[in-house]
């Protein structure tokens, strides 16, 4: 109920009471009442016509880049003599200077500008509007309008380089690449040897063996390299991620996939992206540059989900073809392997980059013997997964996140 409603229910019963008991006094108490309620109704604001602008110093920042939003706000009708602006911001932003609301006084056709700084973590957010709250100065009227603004700021992953990624699939692509094609051309691993034939360089012969032959020259043959198809799969599973405290081992992961998918697609690779989580994501396969720029947009907007297995995990055939490679970017779980067996089984060469929960858990659960006891116990069952998956061909890495990611790759 409203401040004026409640206001004259109280002035209505006093009246009341006061012609029933015949009291002039009473009646008169309601007289002050009354000439609060007049002012406020009199000097109260009518129907807000605002307008409002934003401008961002920059749309397109790193996690804990700060960012100048410049807001005006232009008054097309009466005069307002208190005016609450307010720019609502999601939990992952954080003002920094200045504010993200002010308390203002609006002439007629008047207008007035702030600016504040903020900064956050990874994410997107779309500046629609501006929440205005005009009252009087006695608090009786209160009009409310919702400003439409139009901005936008997207704070992509952190980034983190990794030179090369040693995979290798079963089957590649017609394109010269980095990837061990397993045929024999031009390159620069030795593959073997064949017969000299027309148009072969003569730095390629092979004179020790053809030495031993009486009529037959040998060339030495090179392992081609080209490039191949690349599936990322990112788990954002909440179970596998998040822990006690509000501590959550998938911006590792997220990490994680920036180096892989940037690595990949320098080297010309065919890289695609399925996000596993809140909302499953397929980001289809590309090169170069503007694939990168893809994958870094879908990747702002990961977040965990509360899937609890791989069950509606399916690998398209007409995107990644079996003998393809998939990386699997998760902390396991011990339902995985089932997964990644069949996976394996249908020709797919996996290799699974496993951010280490224990020890990311151990390290915020302190250092007493029960924790200890705990943790090696958690620890062994999980080297018990692992060992199991190598046992059925899966390539995994174990990354404590502690640790920078290039050197868990790189070993």
């Amino acid at each position: 109920m409203s401040r004026i409603a409640l206001l004259a229910a109280l002035i209505y019963l006093i009246i009341l009471a006061g012609v029933g008991t015949l009291n002039g006094a009473m009646v008169a108490l309601a007289l002050p009442l009354v000439l609060y309620l007049l002012a406020g109704l009199w000097r109260g604001p009518e129907e807000l016509h605002l307008s409002a602008e934003r401008t961002l110093s920059a749309e397109r920042v790193a996690p804990g880049d700060p960012v100048v939003v410049q807001l005006t706000v232009t008054n097309h009708g009466e005069a307002l003599e208190q005016v609450l602006l307010h720019d609502p911001l999601p939990a992952f932003l954080s003002v920094v200077e200045g504010a993200s609301s002010r308390l203002v006084n609006l002439p007629a056709h008047g207008s007035i500008s702030w600016t504040y700084t903020l900064q956050g973590k990874r994410g997107s957010h779309y500046f629609e509007n501006i929440q205005a709250i005009a009252e009087d100065r006695l608090g009786l009227m209160v009009k409310r309008a919702v400003l439409r603004t139009r901005g936008q700021l997207l704070i992509l992953p952190a980034i983190s380089r990794v030179r090369h990624i040693a995979i290798q699939p079963r089957q590649t692509r017609v394109y010269s690449g980095v990837i061990p094609a397993h045929q024999g051309g031009t390159g620069i691993e030795f593959f073997g040897l064949r017969e000299y034939q027309a148009g072969d360089s003569p730095h390629h012969i092979n004179w020790r063996v053809s030495a031993r032959q009486d009529d037959v020259i040998y060339s030495n043959e090179y392992e081609q390299e080209r490039v191949a198809d690349v599936g990322i799969v990112l788990d954002g599973r909440r179970k596998v991620n998040e822990f006690g405290g509000r501590r959550s081992i998938f911006e590792d992961s997220v990490l994680a996939s920036v180096a892989v998918a940037s690595s990949l697609l320098a080297e010309g690779n065919r890289v695609g992206l399925f996000i596993y989580g809140k909302r499953n994501k397929w980001t289809s396969p590309g090169y170069g540059k503007y694939q990168r720029e893809r994958i870094m947009q879908d990747l702002a907007l990961a977040e965990t989900g509360e899937s609890q297995n791989f069950s509606s995990l399916i690998i398209p055939r007409r995107l990644f073809p079996p003998n393809s490679q998939i990386i699997l970017i998760s902390p396991l779980s011990g339902g995985d392997v089932s997964l990644l067996t069949q996976l394996r089984a249908r020709g797919y060469q996996l290799l699974v980059i496993s951010p280490d929960p224990v020890s990311f858990e151990a390290r915020g659960l302190g250092d007493t013997p029960s924790v200890k006891l705990a943790t090696r116990i958690a620890r062994l069952q999980r080297e018990v997964l692992l060992r199991e998956l190598r046992h059925t061909g899966v390539q995994v890495i174990n990354w404590d996140v502690a640790r920078p990611f290039e050197q868990a790759v790189r070993s």
